[in-house]
């Protein structure tokens, strides 16, 4: 359920809220709901109609007279480019706000790749999408996810370490000029717990997300909204020390849980036997190699005992791991067992441990859905009803 945050709540952009929230509904349930007048609501309608932003799903039985017709928000008429840059891969795609994806490109990209080279990449091909399926005339926003923190007033990156490069650069510039739309931002674990928060149909209900790809890292979605902290870090769980460990974590110092968990730690313990990538450890662990398949159940184990701490303090509702490691069923046999057998017996009470959406981007799903949710806002929407 998208949060309904400011305006009036009994303006057009409200009532576009509801409908988000909780629609598809009839005039009358409008009228019922938001405590407008037929002939007030009739004109936010019309606002919202002249604004492209309601559809028809067609009518409901009435006790008598005419059938009545039902509205919903129309999420599929603007078209977002939104991208997920990763330490190793980029992937650009073309969604309208519901998060459906026309088209898409995935290119791997080599350790240290320079940001202006990538972004200049991601700009360009987002460009041919758009013309190809004949979206660039309703593009309304872009919308980027990058690993590290997101300095979200200046667009700046807060880079991790092992991507120094990126550290400083100036995100939303290149993109406004050349597209003359706003761009959002958003670290890639809070866009992929939000991401399988929509994936979910938005529950009421807490959510932390878990990236396990190069490193690790975590999001958080409580009432409909990425909770990022006071400075920004809120879900670096990777960074959280296990006690025994010495390991240099890239961050400097030593026993993080990226450092010994994470895609790349995985790839290390199997290197003596031949593993160079993440897909190697994928091929080992479905053709049910014992080494990989205990070595990935380890990984799952050791960020279990981090996740039973933060299911304790937040209890959610839905615990959903991603990334190429992360989704392997040893990796979340192992991190399912600990959790449960860590945490706090009232807060694993209907907790759903599970992965993200298996063939899905879900870091994608969630960059759309944080473009919806901010293209759609009550304020900005009333906003362009004054123009």
């Amino acid at each position: 359920m998208p949060p309904v945050r400011t305006g009036s709540p009994t303006s057009a952009g409200h009532i576009l809220a509801l409908l988000r929230a909780e629609g598809p509904l009839t005039r009358q349930q409008l009228q019922d709901r938001v405590g407008l007048s037929r002939a007030t609501m009739v004109d936010r309608l019309d606002v919202l109609h002249r604004l492209g932003l309601l559809r028809q799903e067609g009518h409901r039985a009435s006790s008598g007279g005419r059938p009545a017709e039902v509205l919903a928000a129309n999420d599929t008429g603007r078209t977002a480019l939104v991208a997920d840059i990763g330490q190793r891969h980029a992937t650009i795609a073309v969604t309208d706000l519901r998060g459906t994806v026309f088209g898409q490109v995935h290119r791997p990209l080599p350790s240290g790749h320079p940001p202006g080279e990538t972004l200049s990449f991601v700009l360009a091909t987002g460009r041919e999408l758009l013309a190809r399926e004949g979206r660039a005339d309703s593009l309304c926003a872009v919308g980027l996810s990058v690993p590290g923190q997101i300095d979200h007033d200046t667009g700046t990156t807060i880079a991790p370490p092992s991507m120094s490069e990126w550290l400083g650069v100036r995100l939303r510039d290149g993109f406004e000029d050349a597209l003359s739309v706003p761009v959002i931002l958003e670290n890639d674990a809070n866009a992929l717990a939000f991401g399988a928060y929509c994936e979910l149909d938005r529950p009421r209900a807490a959510l932390v997300g878990v990236k396990v790809g190069t490193g690790i890292g975590a999001g958080m979605v409580i009432s409909g909204r990425v909770h990022r902290g006071e400075t920004g870090c809120a879900g670096e769980v990777g960074h959280i020390r296990i006690e025994g460990s010495d390991l240099r974590c890239d961050c400097g110092r030593r026993g993080c849980v990226s450092a010994i968990a994470s895609g790349q730690a995985v790839i290390r313990s199997l290197r003596p036997s031949g593993v160079r990538t993440a897909e190697d450890v994928l091929r080992r662990v479905r053709a049910g190699n014992a080494e990989a398949v205990r070595v990935t159940r380890d990984a799952g184990r050791l960020v279990g005992t981090v996740l039973a701490t933060v299911v304790t303090i937040i209890n959610p509702r839905f615990l959903r791991v991603g990334g190429a490691i992360g989704v392997l069923p040893p990796f979340l046999e192992g991190l399912r067992e600990v959790v449960l057998a860590g945490a706090h017996t009232s807060s694993l009470d209907h907790l759903d441990i599970g992965p993200c959406a298996i063939g899905v981007n879900t870091t994608l799903t969630g960059v759309a859905g944080l473009v919806a949710d901010e293209v759609l806002d009550p304020a900005t929407i009333d906003a362009m009803a004054q123009r």
